[in-house]
């Protein structure tokens, strides 16, 4: 079958049209037909080589970790699932110790031996192929409406998993706390579907990005409802001063000198969510006084979040489906581009069209 594959060992990145075609192992597994893969960050880190690994005893890694297929063949123990329905996979797979006690419970991405494995991304094979199988277990039932949309669902459940956090955490007050203000750092697709969810939670929501508007991820926060500022313009102070302090800052960037800065719009009892990996090195001044000053005496929490767990994915389902009927076609043009296989690499090094979310179709 074709797929699209890293080998890290010869820095290199290919479509191949050889690798073998997976089949069903055990009665609990389900083969799926891809429909459409999409690439993030995570994807230009690993074909820069910056972390990525293959499945042991080989030395190519299938990529592709946000995925939408359709199932066309299913184990006799299967259930829930049947052949014809379009479901989305989750990434990560438990370890095997017995100590963890997150894996053992069910919630891996909570892991603490770090000896997990992901697809697409660590020791396993991703969805950048043809075809796939997966036990049912981790496999989500996507309802047909959904088809053109459904592949954002993993980039979604970041904000699942982030906001279900903040609930945890507010619990912390001793008393219950109305949805107040909120700031997404970063207007990309997990920050702007960051947006729609604490919209949808009752949160007044600003957008505060790096690219100045207007620009398509403007039009999209501004059809919604959400202010759009750009961090070249207004400086944290500045956003206080027009927005108020942020009782929620949900950061989407993995740059670090960025995500510093906004913390002085933090208000207290605030809660910063950081979402983004810094993918290389960058040098930060902090005064680390003043910052720690401030955590302490505004009795403020920074929290961080990876990976979802499967209360998640069904809650991004359920998202999704609020999103569009309540935006009709927003969502939509979050996915401003679908490409074959062969355009991977340009796609993940942004050498084609911009747009905010570009998509594998094997279709």
């Amino acid at each position: 079958m074709k797929a699209v594959a890293v080998f890290p060992g010869k820095r290199a990145v290919r479509v191949i049209n050889d690798a073998p075609e997976p089949q069903l192992q055990s009665p609990t597994q389900v083969k799926v037909r891809t429909h459409e893969v999409g690439v993030c960050g995570t994807d230009k880190d690993i074909v820069s080589f910056t972390y990525g690994s293959p499945p042991p005893g080989l030395d190519y890694l299938i990529l592709g970790h946000e995925c939408l297929g359709e199932v066309i063949e299913v184990g006799s123990a299967v259930k829930g699932v049947q052949k014809g329905d379009l479901v989305v996979p989750r990434v990560r797979r438990p370890c095997p110790h017995a100590i963890c006690t997150a894996c053992r419970g069910g919630h891996p991405d909570y892991c603490i031996t770090g000896d997990f494995t992901e697809r697409g991304i660590k020791e396993a094979h991703g969805f950048c192929s043809e075809f796939f199988v997966e036990d049912v277990a981790y496999l989500h039932r996507v309802p047909s409406e959904l088809r053109q949309i459904a592949v954002l669902t993993e980039p979604l459940t970041i904000a699942q998993k982030g906001l279900r956090q903040l609930g945890h955490i507010q619990e912390r007050l001793p008393w219950r706390p109305a949805p107040g203000r909120a700031v997404v750092l970063g207007g990309g697709p997990v920050g702007l579907l960051g947006m729609l969810a604490l919209i949808r939670r009752g949160f007044a929501t600003t957008v505060y990005s790096h690219k100045r508007p207007p620009n398509p991820k403007e039009a999209i926060a501004g059809e919604v409802g959400a202010p759009y500022l750009s961090t070249q313009d207004v400086s944290a102070q500045e956003l206080v001063r027009r927005v108020g302090a942020a009782d929620v800052i949900y950061e989407a960037t993995g740059v670090a000198k960025a995500t510093v800065d906004v913390l002085g719009a933090l208000a207290p009892n605030g809660v910063l969510i950081l979402t983004g990996v810094p993918s290389h090195g960058e040098e930060l001044t902090v005064d680390g006084a003043a910052l720690l000053k401030q955590l302490v005496l505004h009795n403020q929490v920074v929290s961080g979040t990876v990976n979802a767990a499967a209360l998640d994915f069904d809650m991004a389902l359920e998202d999704l489906s609020h999103f569009r009927a309540t935006w009709p076609g927003a969502v939509e043009r979050l996915l401003t581009g679908r490409h074959p296989p062969e355009a991977f690499v340009d796609v993940v090094n942004g050498k084609v069209s911009g747009g905010i979310k570009n998509v594998i179709s094997f279709r």
